[in-house]
């Protein structure tokens, strides 16, 4: 059995959740994210430690979904920047598709108070961003944050795939994310990287740790900066500025800066 396989087996001894139940019980929009980068073969362990109470959310019979987001930025990387400079007006853009049904959403990210991210987000089937609802949202959301965009140009920068098992933590109302099998990609296809011995884990949780956070720090896992969209534009264009990254990337992706074909 594969350390994937063991993942999978685990993931079947949990009792579900609909994604109706998960949203009213942990939707956490405002929240704090904890991320953490384990190999594939600790997984099980962390999901046999959390507790009976615990279950995974489940849509027709399946219990991990692939998504694929597209990240947009200015040609300057004004977001990506202020992420690698812990700037505290900073945002992510993407496009998130959720390809087991096809929904697809416009999704903003800025910083809330004490470190918190807030996440904003429209329905988006029938859009093409930069289009001028989806302008107009994004320049809507990045003042409500007090960020003025009216100057930005907005191209797209990054893409990502990967699938996900998302957690409900009943005990804290915390959720917890487990991404598998995840592959950064340049818009063009000219480099990729993809990461199958590895999982990021995130918790979304309230200012203090939830109990999925306490049980990764006693199996001596801590929380790392990584971020989907900041590792892997570093990974994928090692000129730039990625001191925030260099640690996780030295750890856990090392090919991304020895030369190594991506």
């Amino acid at each position: 059995m594969t350390a994937l396989d063991s993942v999978g087996a685990a993931v079947r001894t949990l009792a579900p959740v609909t994604l109706d139940e998960l949203v009213a019980r942990a939707e956490l929009l405002t929240r704090v994210d904890r991320k953490y980068v384990l190999p594939l073969a600790d997984v099980p362990f962390l999901l046999g430690g959390l507790g009976r109470g615990v279950r995974v959310l489940e849509i027709d019979g399946e219990r991990d979904f692939a998504y694929g987001s597209l990240y947009f930025d200015t040609p300057e990387l004004h977001g990506y920047l202020g992420a690698a400079r812990s700037r505290r007006r900073r945002f992510k853009v993407r496009e998130r598709t959720y390809l087991h049904s096809g929904l697809r959403f416009l999704e903003v990210k800025t910083r809330g108070p004490r470190g918190t991210t807030v996440k904003h987000r429209m329905p988006y089937d029938d859009g093409a961003f930069p289009d001028a609802a989806g302008r107009a949202y994004v320049d809507t959301v990045l003042a409500g944050a007090g960020i003025d965009s009216r100057g930005f140009r907005f191209v797209p920068t990054l893409t990502t795939a990967y699938r996900r098992t998302t957690l409900l933590l009943p005990a804290d109302g915390s959720r917890l994310t487990v991404d598998t099998g995840l592959v950064w990609a340049l818009p063009d296809g000219s480099r990729h990287l993809g990461t199958p011995d590895r999982a990021v884990v995130e918790t979304k949780s309230g200012r203090a740790g939830s109990g999925a956070d306490r049980l990764l720090w006693s199996l001596g896992h801590r929380p790392c900066a990584v971020s989907k969209y900041g590792t892997g534009l570093a990974a994928l264009r090692p000129g730039l500025p990625a001191h925030r990254w260099l640690p996780v990337l030295r750890r856990h992706f090392p090919t991304a800066l020895d030369g190594s074909p991506a």
